[in-house]
C-alpha cells in the first residue's frame, strides 16, 4: 500500500484563506496525501475569516490557535508555541505556508526548529523596505524554506541576487495560485454573491485601504482619504472598509465620505472586480486581481512586490501623495487596454505544487 504523506499547512489571513483553498482541492484529489489544517486566528472577525472557509469549500481548520490583537513579537511567538505543539502531535512530513504574514514567520520557524520540511508559497517576493512587517517574515521564510514555490520569473531573480541557488532550498517556478483560484471561483461568485444589488448599476472605482504604513500614519491616511473624496466626486467610489482602517480613521479624527461596504467574501469581491471601472488599493493581492479581470489598478504604496504589473502599464505606484493618486485616476479613466500578457502561469500552479512537494517527501 502507497504510504500517505501528512501536510501541515499553516494560515491566518484572508489571502492565505483564498491561496490555501487551491492546494486544498489538489490534496483532495491525491490519495496519498492528508492535509490538516491549521489556524492561527491572525484574522479573526467573522467577515473576514469564517465565511471564507463557508465560500470556497475549504474543510473547516482541525486547528484554531485563536491569536490575533496582540503586538508583533507576543503574535509571533505564541504562534510558534501553538504550531510547535501542533507539530509535536501531528507529525507532519512537511508544513506549507503562504505568503509573508506572522502566521507564515512562525510556522516556517516552528517546522524547522523541528527539522521538519518547510515549503513556502510565494517565495521570493520582494519590496525592499525593510519597514514593511512582511518584507521581514517573508525573507526569513524564505530563507529557511526547502521548497520555494515562485510564481514569477521576477521572484526567481530575486532569490538568485540575493544567493539563494547557493542555499540547500530548491527554487521552483509554479506560476501564481491566485490566478488559479481566481479563475475557479469566477463562475461561482455571478451565482452566489449579491453584492453588486446592493451597490447598484452607477459605474464605480473598487477601493481598498488597510496597509499600516498608510493606516498608522495620520498624514498619509488624510492625504489619501483627501484624494478619495475628490476622485469620488468624479466617479463614485466603493470601498469595503477593513476593521483597522475604521479604526485608524475614528483615531485621526477623519471621514471617509465614499460608498462604503463592510468587510466583503471572496465571492463578493470578484463581482466587485468583474464591473468596477478600475481599482485603487493598498493590498498586495488585488492588484494581481485586477490583472486577472482585466482591470487597470493604482496602488497606494511607495513599492511593490508585483513589479511585472508596472512595467507592462498595468499598475501604477502613487504612494500616499493626494496630486498623484488623482493625476493616475485621471490618466487611466477611461482607458483602454490590452490585458494580452502571460505574467503568472497558466492557472494550473496548485497542481504542480502538490505534485512537487509529493515528489520532493517521497
Amino acid at each position: 500500500m502507497e504510504r500517505k504523506y501528512k501536510i501541515l499547512t499553516v494560515i491566518g489571513a484572508r489571502p492565505q484563506f483564498v491561496k490555501a483553498a487551491v492546494l486544498s482541492r489538489a490534496w483532495r484529489g491525491l490519495e496519498n496525501a492528508e492535509e490538516v489544517l491549521l489556524h492561527t486566528g491572525q484574522h479573526f472577525d467573522q467577515g473576514m475569516s469564517d465565511i471564507f472557509f463557508e465560500e470556497m469549500e475549504i474543510p473547516l481548520p482541525k486547528y484554531n490557535l485563536g491569536i490575533h490583537s496582540v503586538n508583533q513579537g507576543a503574535m509571533t511567538g505564541r504562534m510558534m508555541e501553538g504550531i510547535e505543539q501542533i507539530i509535536l502531535d501531528e507529525k507532519p512530513d512537511i508544513v506549507l505556508l503562504y505568503g509573508d504574514t506572522n502566521s507564515t514567520l512562525a510556522g516556517a520557524l516552528a517546522a524547522q526548529k523541528l527539522h521538519v520540511k518547510v515549503a513556502h508559497v510565494e517565495a521570493g517576493l520582494r519590496s525592499y523596505n525593510m519597514r514593511m512587517p512582511e518584507e521581514i517574515n517573508r525573507i526569513l521564510t524564505d530563507r529557511v524554506s526547502d521548497l520555494l514555490f515562485c510564481p514569477t520569473d521576477t521572484a526567481i531573480g530575486n532569490l538568485k541576487k540575493e544567493g539563494y541557488d547557493q542555499f540547500p532550498g530548491e527554487i521552483v517556478k509554479s506560476g501564481d495560485v491566485m490566478l488559479d483560484a481566481a479563475m475557479y471561483y469566477a463562475d461561482k461568485s455571478a451565482v452566489k454573491s449579491t453584492v453588486m444589488e446592493k451597490i447598484g448599476a452607477e459605474p464605480f472605482v473598487l477601493a481598498t485601504l488597510h496597509r499600516a504604513e498608510n493606516t498608522d500614519d495620520p498624514q498619509r491616511l488624510k492625504a489619501i482619504v483627501d484624494a478619495l473624496h475628490t476622485i469620488h466626486e468624479k466617479c463614485r467610489i466603493v470601498l469595503p472598509l477593513h476593521p483597522r482602517t475604521k479604526g485608524a480613521l475614528e483615531r485621526a479624527g477623519l471621514s471617509l465620505d465614499v460608498t462604503i461596504l463592510p468587510p466583503v467574501g471572496y465571492f463578493d469581491m470578484i463581482e466587485l472586480l468583474k464591473n468596477c471601472a478600475l481599482v485603487m488599493t493598498d493590498s498586495g493581492g488585488l492588484q494581481k486581481e485586477a490583472f486577472f479581470f482585466k482591470k487597470l489598478c493604482i496602488t497606494m504604496r511607495d513599492q511593490t512586490e508585483w513589479v511585472e504589473l508596472i512595467e507592462h502599464g498595468f499598475n501604477t505606484l502613487v504612494g500616499a501623495d493626494g496630486e498623484q493618486i488623482i493625476a493616475a485616476f485621471e490618466q487611466y479613466r477611461g482607458q483602454s487596454t490590452t490585458f494580452d500578457k502571460d505574467l503568472y502561469g497558466d492557472g494550473k500552479a496548485g497542481q504542480l505544487i502538490a505534485n512537487k512537494i509529493l515528489h520532493t517527501l517521497a
